[in-house]
């Protein structure tokens, strides 16, 4: 079984996208084995002189390394993602390099029409910085639009439309781990350049 990591975009004690992955974390443990990961906790990235980075953001950064893949679900911000999230990205590709080639599904859910659309375009711009080189699964959008009222009482998704939707996203995620396993002869490249990158080189 997978180790997955649900990496929760968003600092807000409410938040339909933790309700999107807890319900994924319970709809999918015969399948894979999720840990939700909260980034509440991190302080806003200030790019230390000293390159220390908080023990919190380790410790995200040890989870990512360890797991087979990563679902992050985001919410949408004025056309972008979270700060809160923006600024855990950039403490996990400061001297730690986690997200290089890990495989990365995106999911989203937003109060309005468009299900963090917008949003999750720019995270995937993110995440395929120098710095994060994340491997982000093609053509596959969740994008749970009106999710205030996309929840029943116990947290399940309502619409069986969506359900299977990201039943069939989910076993192509699971797909694209094993294939991008086989791509793991420039690894250690791509790290090495991550950690070389310098964005006052340029």
């Amino acid at each position: 079984m997978k180790k997955i990591i649900g990496l929760v975009g968003t600092n807000s004690d409410f938040s339909t996208n933790r309700q999107l992955l807890q319900f994924m974390e319970k709809h999918f443990q015969d399948k894979i084995d999720m840990e939700l990961v909260e980034i509440n906790n991190l302080p806003l990235f200030n790019k230390p002189a000293d390159r220390k980075i908080p023990e919190e953001a380790q410790e995200i950064a040890d989870k990512i390394v360890d797991a087979d893949g990563v679902i992050i679900s985001t919410p949408e911000y004025d056309q972008s993602i979270t700060a809160a999230l923006s600024s855990a990205l950039s403490w996990l590709s400061y001297g730690i390099y986690p997200f290089v080639d890990k495989p990365v599904m995106i999911t989203g859910a937003s109060y309005g029409t468009l299900g963090s659309s917008r949003a999750q375009m720019h995270l995937r711009q993110v995440l395929d910085a120098p710095e994060l080189q994340a491997r982000i699964m093609p053509s596959s959008e969740f994008l749970l639009s009106h999710s205030l009222q996309a929840f029943d009482e116990d947290l399940n998704l309502k619409d069986p439309e969506q359900v299977e939707r990201l039943e069939e996203l989910l076993e192509d995620f699971l797909t694209f781990i094993d294939i991008s396993k086989q791509l793991n002869h420039s690894h250690n490249l791509n790290k090495r350049e991550a950690e070389n990158f310098s964005w006052e080189e340029i």
